[in-house]
């Protein structure tokens, strides 16, 4: 009697894998996620799971690392070198800021992370090459504009990068501390697109050459 034949799909059980343990970080941290869970989640084992990422720290790295992708292709995928610089860095902007305020499971993740001083991501390989597209695509976006006369010339891209992201984050990530503390829910639309235009300003006040 032939035995049916059992179709083996491991880039599909990796990404069941990924896809369950984002949820489990995100929701419960590093140190509440279940191994066990997980894998029941995603439809395997836990020998799958250890086959493809070594250990719980492995997978956690991987998370951080598909999340950190995700958010960096689309960006990356922005046709920024096509706009006027300011409204390049304008499109920029408001593409992280909705990205931050629609995806609070990354946010979970980044603040689990900062808790563990960022000893995991220290780990990946791939992190910087992940993020440095979307730096260097700033990058350009400066030097397109000083050359212009538009900004000024003496602007970090790193420093610049790292403050509108900040900008976005701290309204996306503290939104209930914020809302109890002030009344105001930076979740709802027109909330989130006021404060935002507000930031669009500081950041192009500072861009604009100095008289």
């Amino acid at each position: 009697m032939n035995q049916p034949t059992v179709k083996r799909d491991p880039e599909g059980t990796r990404r069941r894998i990924l896809e369950a343990a984002k949820e489990q970080f995100s929701s419960l941290g590093l140190a509440g996620a279940r191994v066990d869970a997980i894998a029941s989640t995603a439809g395997t084992n836990e020998r799958m799971l250890y086959y493809y990422f070594e250990s719980k720290e492995g997978l956690y790295v991987a998370v951080l690392e598909a999340m950190y992708g995700d958010f960096a292709n689309r960006e990356s995928d922005l046709n920024l070198s096509g706009l006027p610089p300011s409204e390049a860095v304008r499109t920029l902007a408001a593409s992280i800021w909705t990205y931050l305020r629609d995806h609070p499971r990354w946010l979970n993740l980044i603040n689990n992370e900062n808790l563990h001083e960022g000893r995991y991501l220290a780990r990946s390989a791939k992190l910087r090459d992940i993020v440095s597209p979307v730096v260097d695509v700033l990058r350009a976006t400066l030097a397109r504009g000083a050359a212009s006369g538009e900004f000024r010339e003496d602007v970090d891209a790193v420093d610049f990068y790292v403050t509108l992201i900040g900008m976005g984050f701290y309204v996306a990530s503290n939104r209930f501390t914020v809302a109890a503390f002030t009344g105001r829910n930076y979740s709802e639309e027109q909330s989130h697109k006021s404060i935002s235009a507000m930031h669009l300003e500081m950041l192009l006040s500072y861009l604009r050459p100095r008289a």
